[in-house]
């Protein structure tokens, strides 16, 4: 598959993995600072900016990827909708395999992506 085919499929995926690599820096950054610095008036400013970052770094790459599983799970459904519409329009007699006419085989669904 070719990377700019994937990074377009999956692109929300994509920038929740960058969320949740710009999270663990920025928390790391914040625990850096803080464990060099003795003082808790100095500690604040780390606390304040790089714990609340990244807690809101973490938020955007949970919700970016639930929202990425949310819409394969409907496009999931799409699919057996539109399968379920199609074999209503089959004649029963057509799926019967011991069917002497029966000589095409099984109907295919032909489903379309939305993109």
């Amino acid at each position: 598959m070719d990377i700019l085919t994937f990074l377009r499929a999956q692109w929300d995926r994509v920038l929740a993995a960058v969320a949740l690599a710009a999270a663990i820096i920025t928390l790391i950054v914040g625990w850096l600072g803080i464990s060099g610095t003795p003082h808790v008036a100095e500690q604040l400013p780390y606390v304040i900016s790089c714990g609340i970052g990244g807690l809101v770094y973490l938020t955007v790459a949970a919700t970016l990827w639930l929202s990425a599983d949310l819409r394969d799970e409907w496009r999931e459904l799409r699919i057996l909708r539109l399968a379920r519409e199609a074999e209503r329009h089959i004649p029963a007699d057509s799926l019967r395999h011991d069917s002497p006419d029966n000589h095409v085989g099984p109907a295919l669904v032909s489903v379309q992506s939305s993109r």
